[in-house]
């Protein structure tokens, strides 16, 4: 299955890890129908430099986020649930992306996203986050912080920072000039 382009924003944790049986795509969470400022910053440089699919839940919350969005960041597409696939199948839970088959989910996605021709390089590696001082010592954890503002990527942990810095696509030189603006102290 090749990598889908663009990245999909779901509401959390769970409709990442279902879409993940379906496809292979990268996300972004809102964590609810609150959506922050920054994670709508988030989602606006995405737009721009890969697209984004809307794909929430088909309730009032989801409808609530989409629209939030789409005055926020215009040109997004929208994938669309029907509610009959999205039943949760034990009483009681809530309507959701999480209880979609893997069918239902790429019918949804279907014609709205491109496959990417080949994995994307990695443009950061391991090695040069270590070099870095971002992911061990007393000061990683402040730097990462530091860098995830610069960047404008949010703060993430030392697991998680080079899959932020490749679903941004942030380039080698960019990251390098971050990391000279980063102070060392705790």
């Amino acid at each position: 299955m090749k990598k889908i382009k663009e990245v999909i924003v779901v509401e959390g944790k769970d409709d990442t890890k279902r879409l993940a049986l379906a496809v292979n795509a990268d996300t972004i969470e809102t964590n609810g129908s609150a959506i922050s400022d920054q994670t709508l910053a988030q989602i606006k440089r995405l737009q721009a430099s890969r697209g984004v699919i809307v794909f929430t839940d088909p309730d009032y919350s989801g409808e609530r986020i989409r629209k939030t969005i789409s005055k926020n960041v215009p040109g997004v597409q929208h994938a669309f649930l029907p509610r009959d696939a999205g039943v949760p199948t034990k009483a009681g839970g809530s309507l959701g992306v999480e209880h979609a088959s893997p069918a239902a989910i790429q019918a949804a996605l279907a014609n709205l996203y491109t496959e990417n021709p080949a994995t994307a390089p990695e443009l950061i590696s391991r090695a040069d986050l270590i070099k870095a001082g971002l992911l061990a010592g007393p000061a990683a954890r402040k730097r990462r912080e530091q860098l995830g503002e610069l960047l404008k990527i949010g703060y993430v942990n030392g697991k998680q920072l080079p899959k932020r810095l490749q679903l941004f696509q942030i380039q080698p030189a960019d990251f390098w000039q971050a990391v000279d603006q980063l102070t060392t102290e705790e």
